[in-house]
């Protein structure tokens, strides 16, 4: 956050999915509230990373960090 010079975008996947779910190949399960999607995207933008919700809003979000 201090020493980076170049805007970050983010998205996590998986906002809707439901507790004790087993999500993706490896077969990760949501657990306890840090493990989160939610969590998750507060620690992003926390450490200053531009979090979007959807990835179509990666492009749109990017240019505008890019204008300052």
């Amino acid at each position: 956050k201090e020493n980076g010079t170049k805007p970050v975008v983010g998205f996590i996947a998986g906002q809707t999915a439901p507790k004790g779910r087993t999500m993706g190949h490896a077969g990760a399960i949501i657990g306890g509230k840090d493990d989160t999607a939610e969590a998750k995207m507060k620690i992003m933008e926390e450490c200053g990373i531009h979090v979007v919700k959807s990835p179509a809003q990666i492009g749109s979000t990017m240019l505008e960090a890019l204008k300052g």
